[in-house]
């Protein structure tokens, strides 16, 4: 049986000016066509070959030798090459961009963005794209406390986080109190794994560990008021608010970053704000 959405090895059973008619060994009458353009050279009848079978712009079975970037049952990285009012279209490698339906989007997306989905058949048994893909997401992970990790967020949550999909295969989460800056659906990310949970899921920070994170901290702090021209006309006793929209750091972190400067006798804090001080 030729099944749509997958990669499989069909034969050859008769070709013509339009391409070669492919379908199971001993069932010559279902067969999908493969363009005449992809054709192996010198490729003949009962040739077997490695096709992806999906559905053209007419919503044909059409068969392709060109590996697009997953297939059912796997999730993948993809650019948004347009929006429309009904949903997305990604770019995942073949001619056809992958349509990712309005309801099966878990985030706004835009142009050029990028999003973490899988590929599903819908009811008219055409191959598309969606968002929701933390079912496919494995636990135990083979990491552990204090490990590095890479991973990509799929999804952020106002009441969790950001939920990462590390190695593009298991469960992670940068909790909010880690989550610090700007973050966007499709961001790549390098983590530290700060627990590993009893049901095997990774709790994730993009911060270094404190004493590293510190000097990191303060090095960026330091250079933000060079480019301000030496003055930063606020203290460390500012709004919360007020200090992530600048550093992207949490009160706590500038604090520490602020005390490591004056130790360092790099700045000095006035009635105004906080001045560097000539080295």
């Amino acid at each position: 049986m030729i099944e749509l959405g997958k990669t499989q090895e069909l034969v050859i059973h008769r070709i013509n000016e339009h391409g070669g008619f492919l379908g199971e060994a001993d069932d010559s009458k279902n067969v999908v066509l493969l363009p005449g353009r992809q054709l192996p050279q010198g490729a003949g009848e009962g040739d077997r070959i490695q096709v992806f079978v999906y559905r053209d712009s007419k919503d044909r079975l059409i068969a392709t030798v060109h590996k697009p970037a997953m297939e059912l049952g796997q999730i993948a990285r993809l650019k948004v090459v347009s929006v429309s009012k009904i949903g997305a279209f990604l770019d995942w490698g073949l001619e056809k961009d992958l349509f990712l339906p309005f309801k099966e989007q878990t985030g706004k997306i835009r142009k050029n963005d990028y999003c973490v989905v899988k590929l599903y058949i819908d009811k008219s048994d055409r191959l598309c794209a969606s968002m929701k893909v933390y079912d496919l997401m494995e636990a135990p992970s083979p990491y552990k406390t204090g490990d590095q990790v890479k991973g990509v967020i799929y999804q952020l949550s106002e009441t969790l986080g950001a939920l990462v999909a590390v190695d593009m295969r298991y469960h992670g989460l940068i909790p909010l109190k880690e989550l610090f800056g700007e973050h966007r659906v499709g961001d790549l990310v390098e983590a530290r794994v700060t627990r590993v949970r009893e049901d095997g899921r990774l709790n994730l920070s993009i911060r270094e560990k404190a004493y590293r994170q510190m000097d990191l901290d303060a090095e960026a702090v330091y250079e933000r008021i060079g480019e301000r021209g030496g003055h930063l006309p606020f203290t460390d006793k500012a709004a919360p608010m007020v200090i992530e929209k600048e550093f992207g750091l949490s009160k706590n972190a500038f604090k520490r970053a602020v005390g490591r400067l004056l130790k360092e006798k790099k700045i000095q804090i006035t009635e105004s704000g906080i001045d560097l001080l000539k080295q």
